[in-house]
């Protein structure tokens, strides 16, 4: 594994690997860091494999050891902590919405029911299909692709047929925060004030402070880091130079987007172009 570099203490080593389809990466995590809350806009599926972690989820405060199946629906607010060891291990794979759903069957709900899954078949499917990704990765060849989507769609079946769940609804935010977020999503080089934001839709710096944060998870710079974190992942997967992806996504510099970088997805954007 290669060392990420962070601004806070703590082991981390990660590495981070491409995939035979767009729209989806692995990462192999083995960290004591603390993460605070955020969210991916992609479905994340894979192994705690050695270890514990608490972190709050859709469905409330979970606990995961030493092989469970973990997960998460996109959009959904969570964070990060290791419980009892100072360390965790874990593999994640994360999809957009787009390219998961033709490895669905097709009576499956859309979105995965649960964040922790003990479920050992599932448990091995996934190690598999990492260990596949691996391959891949040194190979690149059209035989370890195939059978990288063979375990994709073997796995992804068990997943969704046997722990799916009805479509996943993050919650819906009400018109005020709605529009509270299109303005920070917009323009995110021009950062509202909280008057600002509370003029825009009626209510006082504070009102507007608190419904955001109780209806999205987090307060309004934070969610606005978040956002410009994935922007520039978007942006550095479709070529972007990193220089680029930090400028328009709204980032002071490179080292301002490193570090939101590190904190949303555990690697640095160097780590994410070399794999894109």
């Amino acid at each position: 594994m290669n060392p990420i570099a962070d601004d806070r203490p703590g082991f981390h080593l990660a590495r981070v690997f491409a995939t035979p389809w767009t729209g989806a990466y692995a990462t192999h995590l083995d960290s004591a860091l603390q993460f605070g809350k955020h969210w991916h806009d992609t479905f994340g599926m894979g192994i705690l494999e050695r270890g514990a972690q608490s972190w709050c989820s859709g469905r409330g405060q979970v606990r995961g050891y030493a092989g469970d199946v973990i997960t998460l629906n996109p959009g959904e607010i969570h964070d990060g902590q290791p419980l009892g060891a100072e360390t965790r291990r874990w593999r994640i794979i994360y999809m957009d919405v787009s390219t998961l759903q033709p490895f669905l069957p097709a009576a499956s709900g859309a979105a995965i029911a649960r964040p922790v899954i003990p479920d050992p078949p599932l448990f091995a499917a996934f190690a598999r299909l990492f260990g596949l990704l691996e391959q891949w990765n040194a190979s690149r060849s059209g035989v370890d692709a195939l059978a990288c989507e063979e375990s994709l769609a073997a796995t992804c079946t068990r997943l969704m047929a046997r722990h799916g769940s009805t479509p996943f609804e993050a919650r819906v935010p009400d018109r005020d925060v709605r529009a509270v977020r299109e303005r920070l999503s917009d323009d995110m080089q021009s950062v509202p004030t909280l008057d600002e934001l509370g003029r825009l839709v009626g209510l006082s710096r504070y009102q507007v402070m608190r419904r955001f944060q109780k209806v999205c998870g987090l307060p309004p710079h934070q969610w606005l880091l978040r956002m410009r974190a994935e922007r520039a992942r978007v942006l550095i997967r479709g070529g972007a130079t990193l220089a680029a992806a930090a400028n328009q996504a709204g980032f002071a510099d490179q080292s301002h987007m490193t570090r939101a970088f590190v904190r949303q997805f555990g690697f640095t954007p160097g780590a994410w172009r070399r794999c894109s």
